[in-house]
């Protein structure tokens, strides 16, 4: 049976998209208490079928499929610029497709107004009215307001119309990082992306003989299998070498491997990797928050999943993609391996190379270094740098080392950075490999 938490979101999730929520009502609705309301509307939250704006309240919105991520909702726009919302509070749930910047005259401004965009304006009243006439919210910049008329006309369109205390330039830059931002989470992949689900999972409940085992793996050649017990929590897991030697009689809970780890649905896959390599772990249950099963994930998965990443372009780039992607073979005779140029991104507050830009120069190196001896993926286990001398923007770092030792399973490299010949920076790192 589902608990109250389940059920409140459920209550919500069948809400109209823009029906406005609150503590009060879901506890009343629902018969619980203000406590339980409060945390399940937060989970909501978390789960992006409400937002909460100052001033307005919490509203159901749409939740937004995977494939568009990259489009933000108004209601959204209101908490990335500080705004408060004029009127057309009931379109706050729509979604914007691409945001327009009102900084020429009106006729001209006019045409590349559409319906579902957002219309960036200052203290131009006409404007305001011929955006919502044209189908677009509007957001008003300097902290200025607009005329009553135009209130009373977002209320009818139910398009909403903004003000933020922001300048516009701020304002475009703000939006145009939060849609950048969620670029560069649509490529970080989940679990949920490559979950076996569990329909299609097969399982084990304790109240299963070892004879279970054995028929199931016969039927499917699998030798793990999840253990459950009859409300679908995860209690274990039972693989060949529990199994082994056990008479067929033998009840599954007396062999299996109990408190098994799990991930949730939201765990990123390179966290799973890291978890898989460190344990030695072949297949991992994924649950939900109530412990309960919601499939299984495969060590095998992970490893494709991660490969397909890597050769995926990237859309949006992290400070990570900016390091690497400057990364060139030393010119020959120079006695080094890899040289990078310090860009302006890479450095800190003073001009120096950043210790965190240092550490990714460090691994990349390595890794590179690695892959000569043996292709794969690999994890990071520990690296021990040295930051020797500051380096200055512009500069030019020579990256030289050795491999000290590689095996099945590990690699451990000597990492030695230079800058005119005199040594910047030294590093141990160690790492897990993964075959492909």
């Amino acid at each position: 049976m589902a608990t109250k938490h389940e059920q409140i979101l459920q209550h919500i999730s069948t809400l109209t998209v823009g029906e406005k929520i609150s503590v009060r009502r879901i506890a009343k609705a629902m018969n619980v208490s203000e406590g339980t309301a409060y945390r399940a509307i937060k989970d909501a939250e978390n789960q992006g079928l409400v937002s909460t704006i100052e001033r307005v309240g919490t509203i159901r919105i749409e939740t937004k499929k995977k494939e568009n991520i990259e489009k933000l909702t108004y209601a959204e726009v209101v908490n990335i610029v500080d705004g408060h919302c004029l009127g057309g509070r009931n379109g706050l749930h729509k979604t914007l497709n691409r945001f327009v910047i009102g900084a020429m005259k009106l006729e001209a401004m006019m045409r590349y107004v559409e319906p579902s965009s957002l219309l960036i304006v200052g203290n131009r009243y006409q404007v305001h009215k011929l955006g919502l006439e044209a189908g677009a919210a509007v957001l008003i910049t300097g902290g200025f307001d607009t005329s009553e008329e135009v209130i009373a006309l977002a209320d009818e369109l139910e398009l909403p119309i903004i003000s933020t205390s922001y300048d516009t330039f701020t304002v475009a830059s703000m939006i145009n990082r939060a849609i950048y931002d969620q670029l560069i989470k649509k490529e970080i992949i989940l679990v949920d992306d490559i979950l076996i689900p569990l329909q299609d999972t097969y399982f084990m409940t304790t109240e299963n003989q070892v004879e279970k085992w054995h028929e199931l793996n016969q039927r499917t050649g699998h030798s793990r299998y999840p253990v459950i017990d009859p409300d679908m929590k995860i209690q274990g897991m039972v693989a060949a070498k529990d199994v082994l030697g056990a008479p067929n009689h033998a009840s599954i809970q007396t062999v299996m491997t109990k408190n098994p780890i799990t991930v949730n649905d939201q765990t990123s896959v390179a966290s799973v990797a890291h978890m898989m390599v460190w344990e030695g772990i072949e297949l991992l249950p994924v649950v939900a928050d109530n412990g309960k099963l919601l499939g299984v994930v495969s060590r095998q998965d992970v490893l494709k999943a991660m490969q397909m990443v890597q050769k995926q372009p990237h859309v949006g780039e992290t400070i990570e993609d900016l390091a690497t992607s400057r990364f060139t073979d030393a010119p020959a005779g120079s006695g080094y391996q890899y040289q990078v140029e310090v860009s302006p991104q890479m450095t800190n507050q003073l001009g120096m190379i950043s210790y965190g830009v240092l550490t990714t120069l460090v691994t990349e190196g390595a890794t590179r270094m690695l892959r000569q001896y043996k292709r794969g993926d690999l994890v990071v286990e520990n690296i021990s740098l040295y930051f020797i001398k500051p380096v200055q923007i512009e500069s030019t770092v020579e990256i030289t080392g050795k491999v000290l030792e590689i095996g099945r399973k590990h690699g451990k490299v000597d990492i030695e950075l230079y800058h005119e010949n005199e040594i910047v920076g030294k590093a141990l790192m160690m790492a897990q490999l993964l075959d492909r």
